[in-house]
């Protein structure tokens, strides 16, 4: 057996190991190493939030956008009320929908028009709904898919798909995947954040997973109001004992992690502990909307007297401040209010959608024009997105169903061709008919943006490649600039 003797030393005896056990030993010594470097580096002068590592993983071509804000809407917006308006229906308003192939959705079934005007809007004359007054001021910027298809009426499974390219649960989450191609920029902060009031959407937590990806490229949860994190102020104001602390931690996951041969979860363990040193100061700063002029408040609606409204433009505001500051891809959630937060209106359409646009409009559109102002906006991707839309017809006079078969999102900044109307439903906003987009497609494109191929962003698991658009897939070249 090949082994390797321990120098002698006063007061220690030679002590012989295989050369697997070396091997271990040497390996987790680096990572003792890497940590003694990281607490002599926090006691030293303030560092950079955007200090890039010296290894970034390289796109596959030159990017147009560096990150993400995803605008989750969650429970799905009703399409036809929002940016695919139908004149049809105003016709056949109230008249029996017979034309379903399930039976149990025909009884008592009628059309249903929109409650709300559209009007067009900028120099494209988009037509969008005076749901959303905010946005429409940006209709220029916007690049409409009209032609959105999912795959199941229902919010667990449309929830996973549009975060994860799948159906089932396990898979890495878009998030995920943008943090595992580009790398993070900021030593200080996660790359992927989900900013949320504690509410977890249909589907889980699996839907910031990072699946079979190393662990570390799974969301970081920040409070989308007050402390942004739970538990991030040390205890122990004494650094030296918060050291030793760390020290001890990291050398039971070695420890562990000897035991069991390498493991992922442990060395991404090890890394997240690096990364909540380094955040304790850092994220408190990077988050205290006070910093902030008060038209820049104003900006975002955080001045307004309906609690929900302040929160979600206290959420875009802190996305912004992320995005800023070196973080890759920043989701957005709804806040609590109608339908628990959600656009799931069964019934009360009216109230539900008004309170919920009311909610969102005015941050969306604030959160446009500061990235402009601050010259962010061609360089960051916003996606407008909920799993799917709502039918065009009701049991009742004020509420719509899941439809998954067609409805809108939109895209707008980095490398978007703004004021863009892509495919079509038909004149009842029933299907997709024109130039039809699937979830991957949109995923495809998504990552297209950021420079990455999505038939080449890979990861080997279970004996295959896997990638977020499965073997699907195509990149939407009309909604590039």
């Amino acid at each position: 057996m090949n082994t390797f003797t321990y120098a002698k030393c006063p007061g220690r005896r030679s002590m012989p190991h295989s050369r697997r056990e070396m091997l271990t030993m040497v390996a987790n010594g680096f990572g003792a190493l890497a940590l003694t470097g990281l607490l002599a580096e926090h006691g030293a002068a303030a560092e950079s939030s955007l200090a890039t590592p010296s290894a970034l993983p390289s796109p596959h071509f030159q990017p147009k956008a560096k990150q993400v804000i995803f605008c989750f809407m969650d429970g799905g917006v009703s399409h036809v009320d929002s940016f695919d308006p139908k004149s049809k229906l105003d016709e056949l308003d109230g008249k029996p929908f017979l034309d379903s192939k399930n039976p149990t959705a025909n009884g008592n079934r009628q059309w249903l028009k929109s409650p709300w005007p559209f009007r067009k809007h900028g120099d494209s004359g988009m037509p969008i709904s005076s749901l959303f007054p905010h946005i429409a001021a940006h209709a220029d910027d916007l690049a409409v898919i009209r032609s959105m298809k999912a795959d199941l009426p229902i919010h667990s499974t449309g929830v996973l798909f549009l975060h994860t390219g799948s159906n089932n649960a396990g898979r890495p989450s878009l998030g995920s995947w943008v943090n595992y191609g580009l790398g993070n920029e900021s030593r200080n902060l996660p790359g992927f954040v989900v900013l949320s009031f504690g509410v977890v959407p249909c589907g889980g937590f699996e839907n910031y997973s990072s699946g079979f990806l190393p662990a570390n490229q799974q969301a970081t949860m920040l409070n989308a109001d007050g402390v942004p994190l739970d538990n991030l102020t040390p205890a122990d104001k004494n650094s030296r004992i918060q050291q030793a602390k760390l020290a001890l931690l990291r050398g039971q996951d070695e420890s562990f992690s000897r035991t069991l041969g390498v493991d992922d979860a442990v060395e991404s363990a090890i890394k997240n502990y690096e990364m909540a040193y380094r955040m304790q100061s850092l994220v408190p700063d990077v988050l205290d909307l006070s910093r902030e002029s008060e038209a820049t408040q104003q900006l975002y609606g955080l001045d307004s007297k309906v609690p929900s409204q302040r929160l979600y433009g206290i959420q875009c505001l802190r996305a912004r401040r992320l995005i800023e500051s070196g973080v890759r891809f920043v989701e957005i959630t709804c806040p609590p209010g109608a339908s628990n937060g959600t656009w799931d209106q069964h019934g009360n359409l009216k109230a539900g959608h008004e309170k919920n646009a009311l909610d969102t409009d005015q941050a969306i559109g604030g959160l446009i024009t500061d990235l402009k102002q601050r010259g962010l906006f061609d360089e960051t991707l916003i996606v407008w997105a909920g799993e799917f839309g709502r039918t065009p017809h009701s049991t009742g006079r004020d509420g719509r169903d899941h439809h998954p078969e067609g409805f809108s999102v939109w895209l707008a900044g980095g490398g978007v061709r703004g004021g863009t109307i892509y495919g079509a439903t038909d004149e009842l906003g029933m299907h997709s008919v024109e130039n039809v987009c699937t979830m991957h497609d949109l995923h495809a494109t998504i990552l297209h943006l950021l420079g990455l191929d999505h038939e080449r962003l890979t990861f080997r698991f279970a004996g295959r490649d896997f990638r977020l658009t499965d073997v699907h897939g195509n990149v939407v070249q009309e909604v590039l600039a």
